[in-house]
C-alpha cells in the first residue's frame, strides 16, 4: 500500500512536467515550395594537373515567378590522377528575401575545398565528392542589410550515379544522386542538419564537350528555429562544358556534378 502511494504521489508530480514539455515543443512544421534551376558548369584542364573551374547558378521560387538566388563560383584544380582530383575556390552568393513584402537581399560569401573521385562498376559511372566549405552570410535586420556577418562551416557528402540504357551514344543516359549537408558554428542552435538533396533525372552528352542533365529534384532543409522545414520540388536543368587540353582521345571521365 506504501509503495503504491509513492507511486501515485510521484506519477502526480511528474504528470504536470510531462504535459508541459509536450505542449511547449513546438509542433514540426513543412513548407511545400515549387523551384526552378538553371546553371551552367565549366571545368577546364589545362594540364595533366592544372586547371579551373567556374559555374553560373539562378534558383527561383514559384516555379519561375519569384527570384531565390543568384550565384557564382570559381576555383583552381589540381588533378591528382584523371579520376581524382581536388578545387578550392571562392563562390558569391545574392540571397532573395524569403519573407512577403521584405526588399533586402542578402549577400555570402563563401571559401571552399573539395574532393572528387570519379569511377565506374561495370557500365555504371559513379561520382563521390566531399565539400567543406566556409561561409559568411550577411545579417539582414528590419529589412535593411547591415553589413556584418555570420560565419559557419558546412561539410557536404555527395554520391552520384550515372546508368546508360543505351549504348547508343544520343540516348540519354539516368542519373541519381543524393547529397547531404551539415553545418557548425556559432549562429547554428537548433539546425546542425542543414538539408538533403535527392536528385533523378536524365544526363546527355551534347558533343564538343557540352552536356546537360535535366530533372527533379527534391530539397529538405531544416532551418533555424529547428522545427520549421522548407521542401523544394524543385526542375532542375543544368548545363556543362567540360575542356581538356590534356586528355584528349583518352576515354572520358564522368562528368562533374555541379550546385550551390
Amino acid at each position: 500500500m506504501r509503495k503504491a502511494l509513492i507511486v501515485l504521489l510521484l506519477g502526480g508530480c511528474l504528470l504536470p512536467i510531462l504535459l508541459t514539455a509536450q505542449t511547449s515543443a513546438p509542433k514540426k512544421e513543412i513548407t511545400d515550395q515549387w523551384q526552378s534551376w538553371i546553371s551552367m558548369n565549366s571545368t577546364f584542364r589545362l594540364s595533366k594537373h592544372w586547371g579551373a573551374i567556374a559555374d553560373i547558378h539562378i534558383r527561383r521560387t514559384g516555379f519561375i515567378s519569384d527570384p531565390s538566388f543568384y550565384f557564382l563560383r570559381g576555383g583552381g584544380s589540381y588533378w591528382v590522377s584523371d579520376n581524382l582530383s581536388f578545387v578550392v575556390g571562392y563562390a558569391h552568393m545574392w540571397l532573395a528575401p524569403s519573407t512577403p513584402g521584405a526588399t533586402a537581399w542578402a549577400n555570402e560569401n563563401r571559401l571552399y575545398e573539395q574532393i572528387a573521385y570519379a569511377t565506374g562498376i561495370g557500365k555504371l559511372s559513379i561520382l563521390t565528392r566531399f565539400r567543406d566549405e566556409h561561409r559568411w552570410r550577411e545579417i539582414i535586420t528590419n529589412d535593411k542589410a547591415t553589413g556584418t556577418f555570420n560565419f559557419t562551416n558546412r561539410l557536404r557528402y555527395l554520391l552520384s550515379v550515372g546508368i546508360p540504357v543505351s549504348s547508343n551514344q544520343w540516348v540519354p543516359q539516368i542519373s541519381i544522386a543524393n547529397e547531404v549537408a551539415v553545418q557548425f558554428g556559432r549562429p547554428v542552435v537548433n539546425n546542425t542538419f542543414d538539408q538533403i538533396r535527392l536528385f533523378a533525372g536524365i544526363r546527355q552528352g551534347l558533343g564538343n564537350g557540352f552536356a546537360f542533365d535535366f530533372g527533379y529534384m527534391l530539397l529538405y532543409q531544416q532551418k533555424v528555429s529547428g522545427y520549421q522545414y522548407d521542401r523544394n520540388h524543385t526542375l532542375r536543368l543544368f548545363f556543362y562544358y567540360a575542356f581538356d587540353k590534356y586528355s584528349k582521345g583518352k576515354k572520358a571521365v564522368p562528368l562533374m556534378y555541379e550546385d550551390e
